[in-house]
């Protein structure tokens, strides 16, 4: 005789309609299968494990294979030992068959609950309103103090660590690229790096816009000017280090601006990674760029945390500490920014991305305003040389870097 709990597992899967076959549960020949725990709370982010016993007619353990499945795969999943992966708040059940033998099963509900220490996306509240927009509001007439240290040059292409005043004191750092022997007007690109990094490591891309044209700069993030890392704190130093980036890369456009042979009416932006989910922000805030380019970014520190990959940068924090880095940096989320960008977006993400699940992605797109051009490429968060391409070509159409060579 099968147990209770066997029973109840199998009544309410058939008026959740989760038993779909109309063949009788007890038609199993005296096999038994049970599962435990008898129902799975668990936080989102967060995994259970479920154990199952299968018995013989006489109640010998049997070691055979079993086959699981969830009911509702956007609540939580399970693989194929039996481990629920909580993915949002919700319920649903986890369904334990016999691959030879479907009618001896067993199920257990799983409850997904949300609790401000659970790792749960929050409500960011909609787009973002011209108070949120006035926290990155500058002094834009205090001078720049641009200093320029020529390293080298290649290719035609003078190669520089600059500094300039920031806009609350202090110094921003970077590079340079400057195609010197080039006459005449020519665009300008400011390039963000991803985390960790720095404006150095930004050297290929700058190298190569130079050498097509444009006057680059690469600046550092405010997480290179401290002492030790980490790059991020999960305090409230994150906010205050998230405004002042966007800050710097405003007054970045103002350094290119300043350049004589610069044409102001051709800026555009392009950042990577952490720089393309800031990004998101800045073109909400920047209105003199003429293009911006956001490759495999996401919408922004607390959508990444609180999502399947990124949550494991927050997961070992104490739940004060995380709830009130949510709360400081949920305001100042690029994806409430990006609706008010003025310019035109591309956006390029790898459909296979190891950092930046598709769906984050998917997120960040469905927010940004036309015209934007949305491409995805069959690659990870290295994306492809056609992304490249593509990217240069873009750019060439906007601001008047060179055509790039290939198809």
């Amino acid at each position: 005789m099968r147990s209770f709990k066997t029973i109840v597992a199998a009544t309410l899967g058939s008026v959740a309609l989760l038993a779909c076959d109309g063949n009788p549960v007890d038609s199993n020949g005296g096999m038994q299968l049970t599962l435990s725990p008898d129902s799975v709370v668990v936080g989102v982010y967060q995994s259970s494990p479920l154990i199952a016993t299968v018995r013989s007619a006489n109640g010998a353990i049997q070691h055979v294979p079993v086959q699981y499945v969830s009911r509702d795969q956007s609540v939580a999943t399970v693989n194929a030992s039996g481990a629920v992966s909580a993915v949002a708040a919700g319920a649903t059940y986890v369904v334990a068959t016999l691959p030879d033998r479907p009618e001896v099963r067993d199920s257990v509900r799983v409850r997904v609950h949300a609790d401000s220490c659970s790792g749960a996306r929050p409500d960011f509240g909609g787009a973002a309103t011209a108070a949120d927009r006035a926290l990155f509001a500058y002094d834009a007439s205090a001078s720049l103090n641009l200093q320029k240290t020529v390293e080298s040059t290649l290719n035609g292409v003078e190669v520089s660590s600059i500094s300039f005043s920031h806009a609350g004191g202090g110094l921003v750092t970077g590079m340079m690229w400057d195609p010197v022997t080039r006459p005449g007007l020519r665009p300008g690109v400011v390039v963000m790096h991803g985390l960790p990094g720095r404006g150095r490591d930004m050297a290929f891309i700058g190298q190569s816009y130079a050498q097509y044209g444009a006057v680059v700069i690469a600046i550092d993030a405010p997480w290179n000017h401290r002492v030790t890392p980490p790059f991020l704190t999960i305090t409230e130093q994150d906010r205050a280090e998230q405004i002042q980036v966007v800050k710097d890369l405003q007054r970045a456009v103002d350094v290119l601006r300043s350049r004589h042979t610069v044409d102001s009416d051709r800026i555009a932006f392009v950042g990577f990674s952490w720089g393309g989910a800031t990004g998101a922000l800045f073109v909400g805030i920047e209105r003199r760029l003429k293009a911006a380019a956001l490759v495999v970014g996401h919408g922004g520190q607390v959508s990444h945390a609180t999502g399947p990959e990124g949550y494991k940068l927050i997961a070992g924090f104490s739940c004060a500490r995380r709830v009130a880095w949510i709360r400081a940096m949920a305001p100042i989320e690029p994806i409430r920014f990006i609706g008010h960008a003025n310019a035109p977006l591309l956006l390029q993400n790898g459909r296979w991305d190891e950092y930046i699940p598709s769906a984050d992605a998917a997120e960040l797109h469905a927010a940004a305003p036309e015209p934007r051009d949305v491409r995805w490429y069959d690659a990870g968060h290295n994306l492809t040389q056609q992304a490249v391409i593509d990217r240069q070509r873009w750019l060439h159409e906007r601001i008047g870097l060179d055509a790039p060579a290939g198809k």
